[in-house]
């Protein structure tokens, strides 16, 4: 009998042990970490489903007929209704004892614009855009109007204590779909050779978000609030002291402003950062793919570790790398630009790569130090003010990186000066947060004594 026919059985065995391992510290974790499961179970089918419908739209906007100006609407339209209705929601949500209804609300209406937009290669006249108008109506039912709630109910359903065990294993979550859902679809859409089937395997994966989306607000209903907030009338009394609140909160205002002013920066490339890589950089659909699933590992590699830091320091240091990080970005596309392809694009992905190394700290630190500063009796105010400013931003700051790049002369050179304009301000960004951080921890210090 050969030697490792004998020592067969005993490998099985340590493997079977190893499984038995991991089904055990599964089902521990599932019983002593519910929070953690479903706010998990949230992430895997929201995220999943905006990567489905939102990681190749500028692609679907192109095959429908869109200019380089309409496709900085996809960005524009969205941070438009938010600021119409996120002010209002928040009043409204304020005055709601059960938030959490409104978050499954806002998953099913996002599901029925998503459906509408499966139909938009369908519409005869003005079918760009009918499609943006559509899918900004699902954005912002997502990404303003479900995360303006969905910040609102967190603390009311998750303690202070374990916000970062919860945030951390969401964001985990988040992470992986981010990373495999990208990939699965460009390869999906690289493998079709017409356009015509293209489009149509567009519509299919709207379809499929709306399925998710509806799955995760059935799955919402069994996320209690253990620390149910008062709720609060809405009255024109309750608007002005509201608003007066906010105003004297200096600690909000400040926050406000310094993450505004980086999110200005963060958004002017977006609509930039794409037209590089498909005009300049000449990369299909599995290379377009790659970008943000690079990013997604990068961040799932390191998450774990900017865990443990925030969870020690607290989330206003971290967040500081992850700013920074950011700033990177932009050398990623001036240095890949310059380079002939294939070296060009894969330089561009490596330094992508490496620019979002910090980036777990955007996710899971801007959210927490937002709810270190807003006003707790008008949290849900507090948080559609911040969100109305953040939209903004995203509604004028594409189409500001897309005027410059055009002032420059629109080509190569153009390009490149509009990301040294973004590094430089990124910079810029960085050290404001800084000094904001400074300042707050020599307030606490003066208090103390």
């Amino acid at each position: 009998m050969r030697r490792s026919d004998i020592r067969q059985p005993e490998s099985g065995k340590l493997s079977m042990r190893l499984i038995q391992k991991i089904m055990l510290h599964g089902r521990h974790f599932i019983k002593t970490q519910p929070s953690s499961v479903n706010y998990g179970i949230d992430g895997l089918l929201v995220i999943g489903a905006m990567a489905i419908a939102a990681n190749n739209n500028n692609l679907f906007a192109i095959r429908l007929g869109a200019t380089a100006d309409q496709l900085a609407m996809l960005h524009f339209f969205p941070s438009i209704f938010a600021l119409v209705l996120l002010i209002p929601a928040g009043f409204f949500a304020d005055s709601l004892r059960n938030k959490r209804r409104m978050i499954s609300v806002m998953l099913l209406l996002a599901a029925f614009f998503f459906v509408v937009v499966s139909t938009s290669a369908f519409v005869p006249m003005h079918t760009v855009s009918f499609f943006l108008i559509f899918f900004a109506l699902a954005a912002v039912s997502v990404n303003g109007l479900y995360n303006l709630a969905w910040q609102a109910f967190f603390p009311e359903a998750v303690p202070e204590k374990e916000r970062n065990t919860v945030l951390t294993f969401r964001a985990r979550m988040t992470m992986i779909v981010s990373l495999i859902a990208p990939l699965a679809i460009g390869g999906i859409l690289l493998s079709v050779p017409s356009d015509e089937g293209k489009i149509i395997t567009h519509q299919i994966f709207y379809l499929l978000a709306a399925v998710l989306l509806v799955i995760n607000a059935l799955h919402f209903k069994k996320i209690k609030a253990v620390i149910p907030a008062e709720p609060k009338r809405i009255s024109l009394s309750e608007m002005k002291t509201a608003g007066k609140r906010l105003v004297g909160n200096k600690q909000f205002i400040l926050f406000t402003l310094v993450i505004l002013f980086f999110h200005m920066t963060w958004h002017m490339d977006w609509t930039l950062y794409f037209v590089g890589q498909e005009r300049y950089l000449q990369m299909n659909e599995l290379l377009l793919s790659i970008t943000p699933a690079s990013g997604m590992l990068a961040q799932l590699l390191t998450l774990k570790f900017w865990s443990k830091k925030s969870a020690r320091q607290g989330p206003d240091r971290p967040l500081t790398y992850g700013i920074f990080g950011l700033a990177l970005n932009p050398v990623a596309m001036i240095v890949g630009t310059s380079l002939p392809n294939p070296a060009g694009t894969i330089v561009f992905l490596t330094l992508h790569f490496v620019a979002t190394l910090a980036f777990a700290n955007i996710m899971l630190n801007v959210f927490q130090c937002l709810l270190k500063v807003v006003d707790e009796e008008y949290r849900s105010f507090s948080i559609s003010i911040y969100t109305c400013l953040i939209m903004l931003s995203n509604a004028i700051m594409p189409r500001v990186g897309v005027a410059i790049y055009n002032g420059f002369g629109g080509n190569l050179n153009a390009l490149r000066m509009t990301f040294v304009i973004a590094f430089v301000l990124r910079i810029a960004a960085t050290g404001l947060w800084v000094l904001r951080v400074k300042h707050f921890k020599r307030t606490a210090e003066t208090n103390r004594l």
